[in-house]
C-alpha cells in the first residue's frame, strides 16, 4: 500500500491496479473453475447485463473474521459480487457468488453485501437476480453465517410480490442456502453443473443407507421434472442467462408498474386458420396445446414455465399485441388434460405471480375433471385443487377464459369460469360444458333402466345422446349466461386482444384485510 504523501495520480493508478486484480481473481482458482465447465462470475455478469452497464458495489469489501486461519485469508469481495446494471435498457440488481473465493461460502461480510443489494433493489423497485454458485455457510465463522441466511430469507419474503426475484443455479446450493431460491419467483438450473438439496449424498447415506450422486439427488433434471423446484433447465450457462434476459423482458420492474410493451409486427386481427385443424372434434383425441398457444400469441413465441413438471397443465408467458400475458392451459396430450395435485399447485402459483405483477391471465380450457384415484385423495387433491381455486378467485388482473372442447365438473369451475370471477368467458363451437360427460351422466341417471334393458349398450347410447342434445350442446352454456359468446376458433387471437384492451383499466378492489389464508 502506498504512503500518505503519494500524489493523487499515483493513488489512482494503484486503485486501478487493485480493481483489475480483484476482477481477474486467482489464476489457479479460475483454471479450476473452467475445468469444471463453469464460467467465472465476471463472465456470467457480462452475459446477463447489457454491454458496459454493470456497476459493482463493495468490490473491496473483506471479512474481519479470525480463527481457523481466516485472518490470513482476506480476499476482496469476500466471495460475492454485487451491483446493478441494465437488461434491455431496464435496471436490474444482482448478487453473484464467486466460487473461486472460499467456494462461494457465505460469511458475515458476504451476507451483509447481499443484504445491502437486496435492500437497494427493493428501494429502487427493480428486479433482483441471484447467480448461485456457493458451498453454503462458511463454517469457520459459525453461527454468524447462519444469521446471514436468515437476513436473506427475510428480505426474499419482504420483496415477494413487490419486485421480481429470479434465482439462477450455476453450481452447488446445499443446506439452508437452498431455501432462498425456493422463496423466489423463478429458479433456473444448468444441467451437470448445478445441484440443490437440503441434505447431501453423504448425509442421505449415513441416515438411510441409500447411495446417490449429487445430480441424481438434486440435479437440474430432477428439480425440473420430479420435484418442481426448478422452473427452467438448460444445457449451458450462456443459454440459461440469455433466457433469464428474455424472461425479464416480459416482466414489470415492480408491482406498481405494468409489464413493458413492445411494438407488435403480428397483426392484432390475424386469423388463426390453423386452429380448427389442430384441435380434433372428437373430445377423446389428444393434441398438443402448445401448438394452439403458438398459433394465438405474437409471432408464435412463448416462454413455458415448468415445462417438464405437472405436464397436464401448460403455464406460459407470452405477448398479445405487444403486451405481456400469462397463459394457463389444459394439456390434452397428458392424461387428457386432467387437474391433479401437481398441476393444481403449478397453475396456482403461476396465477398468483401474474396477479402480483399485473400480468393479465388467459385460460384455455379442455379439462375432463380432476384425476381420480386413492393416491390423489390421500395426497390431498382437495387441498391442492383449492389452491388453484383460491388463486383465481383472489386475482384482480384482467381474466379471460376460452373453453375449446370439454369442461366438466369442478375442474371447469376451477379453471377460471365465469362463476369465480372471469371477466369474459368464451367458448368454441366444440364446447361441452357440463357436470360430467354425456356417457358418464347417462350411466348415473339411467342406471336402473339401462340394466333392465334388452340391449343395455344400445339403451346407454340412446340416453347419452338425449342427455348430450339436452344439456351438453355447444350453446347451452351461452343460453344460460355462463359464457359471453361462442366464437369462431380462427378469431380467437382477435377476440382475446380486443377483450384485454377493454379490460386494461380494470380496477377490482379487494376487501380490507391483512392477508388471506390460502390452502397450504
Amino acid at each position: 500500500m502506498s504512503d500518505g504523501g503519494a500524489p493523487l495520480h499515483d493513488r489512482v493508478a494503484e486503485l486501478h491496479r487493485l480493481k483489475s486484480a480483484v476482477a481477474a481473481g486467482d489464476a489457479r482458482a479460475t483454471e479450476a473453475q473452467r475445468a469444471k465447465g463453469k464460467l467465472t462470475v465476471r463472465e456470467r455478469l457480462a452475459l446477463l447485463f447489457d454491454d458496459g452497464s454493470f456497476h459493482e458495489v463493495e468490490a473491496l469489501r473483506r471479512h474481519r473474521a479470525t480463527g481457523f486461519g481466516l485472518e490470513d485469508r482476506r480476499p476482496h469481495t469476500d466471495g460475492v459480487v454485487t451491483g446493478w446494471g441494465t437488461v434491455h435498457g431496464r435496471r436490474v440488481f444482482v448478487y453473484a457468488h464467486d466460487f473461486r473465493i472460499f467456494g462461494g461460502a457465505l460469511g458475515e461480510a458476504h451476507a451483509q453485501k447481499i443484504h445491502k443489494i437486496m435492500d437497494m433493489a427493493l428501494a429502487a423497485g427493480a428486479p433482483l437476480v441471484s447467480l448461485n454458485d456457493g458451498a453454503g455457510a462458511r463454517i469457520q465463522e459459525g453461527v454468524s453465517a447462519l444469521a446471514g441466511y436468515g437476513g436473506i430469507f427475510q428480505r426474499n419474503t419482504r420483496a415477494s410480490g413487490v419486485i421480481p426475484q429470479i434465482s439462477v443455479m450455476l453450481g452447488p446450493c446445499a443446506g439452508g442456502a437452498a431455501y432462498s431460491p425456493a422463496l423466489t419467483d423463478f429458479v433456473f438450473m444448468v444441467r451437470e453443473t448445478s445441484q440443490m438439496f437440503v441434505t447431501g449424498p453423504d448425509v442421505v447415506h449415513a441416515v438411510t443407507g441409500e447411495r446417490v450422486t449429487q445430480d441424481a439427488l438434486g440435479g437440474a433434471d430432477v428439480h425440473a421434472r420430479t420435484s418442481g423446484v426448478a422452473h427452467f433447465a438448460y444445457d449451458d450457462e450462456a443459454t440459461c442467462l440469455e433466457e433469464v434476459r428474455f424472461l425479464l423482458s416480459l416482466l414489470p420492474s415492480n408491482n406498481r408498474e405494468t409489464p413493458p410493451e413492445v411494438p407488435a409486427d403480428d397483426p392484432a386481427d390475424r386469423r388463426c386458420e390453423a386452429l380448427p385443424d389442430l384441435v380434433p372434434a372428437d373430445g377423446t383425441r389428444p393434441y398438443d396445446m402448445r401448438e394452439v398457444i403458438e398459433e394465438i400469441v405474437d409471432d408464435g413465441e412463448h416462454m413455458e414455465v415448468h415445462e417438464r413438471w405437472a405436464t397436464s397443465v401448460v403455464c406460459s408467458l407470452a405477448r398479445l399485441d405487444g403486451r405481456s400475458v400469462g397463459l394457463v392451459a389444459s394439456q390434452p396430450r397428458t392424461l387428457a388434460g386432467v387437474l391433479d395435485i401437481e398441476s393444481s399447485e403449478k397453475a396456482a402459483r403461476f396465477v398468483q405471480f401474474c396477479d402480483a405483477f399485473s400480468i393479465p391471465l388467459v385460460t384455455l380450457v379442455d379439462v375432463p375433471g380432476f384425476l381420480p384415484g386413492v393416491d390423489q385423495e390421500h395426497g390431498g387433491i382437495v387441498r391442492h385443487g383449492a389452491k388453484l381455486l383460491y388463486a383465481y378467485c383472489d386475482a384482480t388482473v384482467p381474466r379471460v377464459s376460452v373453453v375449446l372442447r370439454k369442461a366438466y365438473g369442478g375442474a371447469y369451475i376451477v379453471m377460471d369460469s365465469r362463476s369465480i370471477g372471469a371477466d369474459l368467458a368464451y367458448a368454441w363451437p366444440l364446447n361441452e360444458i357440463a357436470v360430467m360427460g354425456a356417457e358418464a351422466a347417462a350411466r348415473v341417471i339411467f342406471r336402473r333402466e339401462i340394466a333392465q334393458a334388452d340391449d343395455p349398450e344400445a339403451a346407454r347410447r340412446q340416453r347419452a345422446k338425449e342427455y348430450r342434445s339436452e344439456l351438453v350442446h355447444p350453446y347451452d352454456a351461452a343460453e344460460r349466461g355462463l359464457v359471453d359468446d361462442v366464437i369462431d376458433p380462427a378469431a380467437t387471437r382477435e377476440v382475446l386482444i380486443r377483450s384485454l384492451a377493454m379490460l386494461r383499466e380494470k380496477h377490482a378492489p379487494l376487501p380490507a384485510r391483512k392477508h388471506g389464508n390460502p390452502p397450504a
